[in-house]
């Protein structure tokens, strides 16, 4: 179980990132306010990811598979947040297939 909620929590991790990065393409009052950003996110981003961090190398004995877990759920969330609230299409060829590969570590770091 704790597996799967640091998982849950690299994915909260990954979504905060990527609002402290891209707020200020959704909204004006954000863009020219990066401290303010830093502060309110940076810090929930890297508490989330510190947890993740702890719970799946506990679990499995292996920062790599933290790593890779890590990196892939930026990969899979990072496609889908742009093409819903930025409207970059998702659907590229070049993207489809390295979302499928995160997918794929994803699955392989759990299972194999």
């Amino acid at each position: 179980m704790n597996l799967y909620i640091g998982i849950a929590l690299v994915f909260l991790g990954q979504a905060i990132g990527w609002f402290q990065l891209n707020a200020q393409y959704l909204s004006e009052w954000w863009s020219d306010k990066p401290w303010i950003t830093a502060l309110l996110l940076g810090a929930p981003c890297s508490v989330a990811f510190w947890y993740s961090w702890r719970l799946i190398v506990d679990e499995t004995g292996s920062a790599w598979t933290a790593r890779f877990i890590g990196s892939s759920a930026g990969l899979i969330l990072f496609p889908i947040l742009t093409w819903f609230l930025l409207g970059e299409s998702m659907l590229t060829p070049k993207t489809l297939i390295c979302f499928g590969l995160a997918v794929l570590i994803i699955l392989i770091q759990l299972f194999y």
